[in-house]
Formats: C-alpha cells, sequence, structure tokens
C-alpha cells in the first residue's frame, strides 16, 4: 500500500481493502482462541501446517485478484502459491509496467515464505519424522542449549535472515540496481524465490556485477540456517565441516564445470561467458531461485537433460531452498555402500554414517519412503499435466518444476523466457497442488488423504 501510495498507483486502495478483510479476519481467529492453552497432538500439527499454507495462499491472492492487473481467480492463487511457497512460477506478462505495489507484493510473499520454511524445517518437520528430517534433531538440541526456547530459535533465525536480506539490498545497490528493484530482488533471492521486477528477469540488466551479488546471495540462501546461527554463536568450523554444505558446493562446482566446458567446446560461448552464465542459472535451478539470464533451453540437449535433474536435486535441509536436498541423496549413497559391503563381506558388521555419526535405524526408511513419493508424485503430476492438454516437455518440466518449486520450466511455453499464462486452468490448479505438496516434503500433505489419518 505505501508503495502504491509513494509512486501515485491508484491500487493502495485495494492494498488497504485488503489489510482492513485480513485484520478482520485474523484478529477474530485471535481474540476468540486468546485465553485457550492449545496443546498440539501430531495430527493436529499435519492439519495446521497444510491449513497455514493453503489460508495463506487464499488470502494473499486478494490483492491479485482486485488489482489493476484484473487476473482470475484461479490465476490469482497461482500466484499466490507460487510467492507464498518461494516456486517462482508466474502467470503475469508485463512486469515492467506492472503497479509497484503487485510488484512488492510478490517479493514479500516469497521473503515470508522462506523464513517460514526454515522455521517449520528446523522445529517442525524433524519431529514429525518428515523424509529423513528426524536426522536433524540432534543439531536442533544443540542449539537449544543456547536457545532453550522454540521461540528464541525462530527469532534467532529471523534475526539472520533478515541480516542477510539487508546485505543482499546494499549489494544490489552498490552493483547499480535502483533502491526499489534492489529491495524487491533481494527480498525474492535470500529467500531463493526468483520473482523478479522485469519479463526478461537478470537479462534486463546485462551486469556481471549484478549477476555475481545473485550468484553470492543465492548460495547463501541454499545453506543450512543452523549454521549460521552456530557461527553467529562464534562455531564456525561447522559451516565448511558439515556433510551436506561439502555435498552442495562440489554439486556445484561440477555441474558448472561440465557446463562451462560443453559451451565452450561447442562453441556456444566464451570461457568467461561460459561460466558466468552457467553458475549463474545452475545456482540458481538448484536452489529452487528461478532467475535466468539467458535461455538456457537453446544451449542443448546435454545441458537440458542435466539442468532437469539439478531441478530434482535442490539444496540444503533447513535453507530456503527446494527439491529432495542434498541430505537425503548423501544418506541413500550411504546405505547403498553398506549393501555394497554386506554382498561383499556377508559375516562383516557395517554402519552407516551420515555426517560423522551412525544413521538411526528409522532414517533410511523414511527417505527412501520420501523418495519413492517423490517420485510418484512427480508421475501423477505429470500424466495430470498431458491429460489436460500439455506437451510432454512442458508437462514433464512443469512436473518438476512444481514439486521442486524451481520456477521456470523447459520449453518455449514454461521456459526461462516463458510464463505459465497460456496454461489452461486444470493445469494452474494441478501446478499448484504440486507446489503445495513439494514445499511441504510431500508427507506432510499426502498424509491427511490417509482414511486411517481421520479415525480417532
Amino acid at each position: 500500500m505505501l508503495a502504491d501510495l509513494y509512486f501515485g498507483n491508484p491500487d493502495w486502495k485495494v492494498f488497504l481493502l485488503c489489510i482492513v478483510i485480513t485484520a478482520f479476519f485474523g484478529g477474530s481467529l485471535i481474540l476468540s482462541n486468546a485465553s485457550l492453552a492449545h496443546k498440539i497432538s501430531v495430527k493436529q500439527a499435519f492439519i495446521l501446517i497444510s491449513s497455514v499454507w493453503l489460508s495463506l495462499s487464499l488470502i494473499s491472492a486478494l490483492p491479485f485478484k482486485l488489482s489493476a492487473m484484473d487476473l482470475s481467480f484461479t490465476d490469482s492463487f497461482f500466484e499466490a502459491m507460487s510467492g507464498i511457497t518461494t516456486t517462482g512460477s508466474t502467470v503475469i506478462t508485463g512486469l515492467d509496467t506492472a503497479p509497484p505495489g503487485i510488484l512488492l507484493w510478490r517479493a514479500i510473499l516469497q521473503w515470508l515464505g522462506g523464513i517460514g520454511i526454515i522455521i517449520m524445517a528446523m522445529s517442525v518437520l524433524p519431529f514429525l519424522n518428515v523424509g529423513g528430517m528426524q536426522i536433524f534433531r540432534t543439531e536442533l538440541s544443540e542449539s537449544e542449549k543456547v536457545l532453550p526456547r522454540t521461540a528464541q530459535l525462530a527469532s534467532s533465525i529471523g534475526l539472520i535472515y533478515l541480516f542477510l536480506t539487508l546485505m543482499c539490498i546494499i549489494a544490489y545497490m552498490m552493483s547499480g540496481m535502483q533502491t526499489f528493484d534492489a529491495l524487491a530482488h533481494a527480498l525474492t533471492t535470500i529467500s531463493t524465490g526468483g520473482f523478479s521486477t522485469y519479463d526478461s528477469s537478470f537479462a534486463h540488466y546485462e551486469n556481471m556485477s549484478t549477476e555475481i551479488v545473485a550468484i553470492i546471495f543465492m548460495v547463501a540462501g541454499g545453506l543450512p540456517f543452523v549454521l549460521y546461527l552456530k557461527a553467529a554463536q562464534g562455531n564456525i568450523r561447522p559451516m565448511f565441516t558439515d556433510t551436506q554444505v561439502q555435498g552442495f558446493i562440489g554439486m556445484l562446482i561440477a555441474s558448472i564445470t561440465a557446463t562451462s566446458i560443453y559451451l565452450v567446446i561447442n562453441n556456444i560461448m566464451t570461457p568467461g561467458d561460459a561460466v558466468l552464465h552457467s553458475a549463474f542459472n545452475i545456482i540458481s535451478l538448484v536452489t529452487g531461485t528461478g532467475f535466468a539470464n539467458y535461455d538456457y533451453g537453446q544451449w542443448g540437449g546435454f545441458v537440458v537433460a542435466l539442468f532437469f535433474m539439478l531441478m530434482v536435486v535442490g539444496g540444503c535441509a533447513g535453507s530456503t531452498s527446494c527439491g529432495i536436498k542434498i541430505f537425503r541423496f548423501q544418506v541413500f549413497y550411504a546405505v547403498a555402500k553398506v549393501q555394497v559391503q554386506k554382498l561383499i563381506y556377508p559375516n562383516g558388521v557395517f554402519i552407516a554414517n551420515y555426517n560423522g555419526r551412525p544413521i538411526a535405524s528409522d532414517v533410511p526408511m523414511s527417505v527412501m519412503s520420501f523418495l519413492f513419493l517423490y517420485a510418484l508424485s512427480f508421475a501423477m503430476l505429470a500424466i495430470a499435466l498431458s491429460f489436460v492438454g500439455l506437451d510432454f516437455i512442458t508437462a514433464m518440466s512443469g512436473a518438476v518444476t512444481s514439486i521442486s518449486n524451481v520456477g521456470p520450466g523447459l520449453g518455449e511455453i514454461i521456459g526461462p523466457s516463458g510464463t505459465f499464462q497460456s496454461l489452461p486452468d486444470s493445469a494452474k490448479w494441478i501446478l499448484s497442488f504440486g507446489m503445495l505438496i513439494g514445499r511441504l516434503e510431500i508427507f506432510t500433505v499426502l498424509v491427511m488423504l490417509s482414511p486411517h489419518f481421520w479415525k480417532s
């Protein structure tokens, strides 16, 4: 509202109306529950997480629906869901001339969604045993020796998140961005969301220093925030010795190197441009940010195949990034390695380790179940998108980009130079569901589809 008032856009009235509506319903819920002492069961926690993300998306769609953009309800909900889940897929065209309030609202949604998923990943999912996240209980317990309450943990992480955002704003401004663009892009960079204020995303700037700033802070958003907390307390060593961080950085270096060599060998780019463009787009995809400075769909079959796989992998658990997460692949590798060793030495005793500690007996099964459900959900989403009329590459990349919360897909329609605006409404609802289950680690939503869940 303040942004529209400052720039003289009449849409400030829309945001004022949305403030009144939100305050009425939110205030009613607060007042009606203020005197109650709540004890939430595991079942209620699952319901709470899903209902919070769903209700946030519904209420966040109001400004899109009521603004001068004149979006349909489907498009408004899709944009809001994409924002709050930090996916970055968009149905809006003409961002270069869009109202400043809407541009800032999109950025704020992603920023709030980013801090929301960090807090949930650190304080809720490990204790619900979702997808192997229980492996991080020990790390949380260590933090809670200094910060004994979840609220204190959340506030400390929030301060670190805010500090990184402010640093990103300053860095963007120093690289030549205007203040408004620097603010909007910083909110969507540190949250690894990817909404931009221009249709052409970072290709609009053609500025190497701006892209380097984005690379640095996308990587920062893809690292576990619990390690930032430990570093702030004086223990910086885990930032370099953590198995997940080492795997994350190693994968980025290997992917950037392979892509750069491919682009140079095939005379697509000079070595300098190949490294910069490869690094920017690979880091953007792996962290699930979704910024683009080049149409990488034109780089050839090897790059398209590699980028498709990188969409699935994702960043670190406890970060703002999305996808399957590095630690699950590492647990999978550790378990597979033990199985191979047992085949070679049947009488040997081998223990799967992660981060220098034995993996608890329930973690491998939880991780395997997550990987199976991820693959099954991806297949079902792709089939559903094909059923409503999408071509093969659009359906496949749309399914993976929604469940991995990446943003752009592949192909001419939803690729880095396209949008999701031309897709049928049915496809947008399917993709919205994919974004929700992907952001909430699949189990959190799908567990409620079981009839046993609702039995007392």
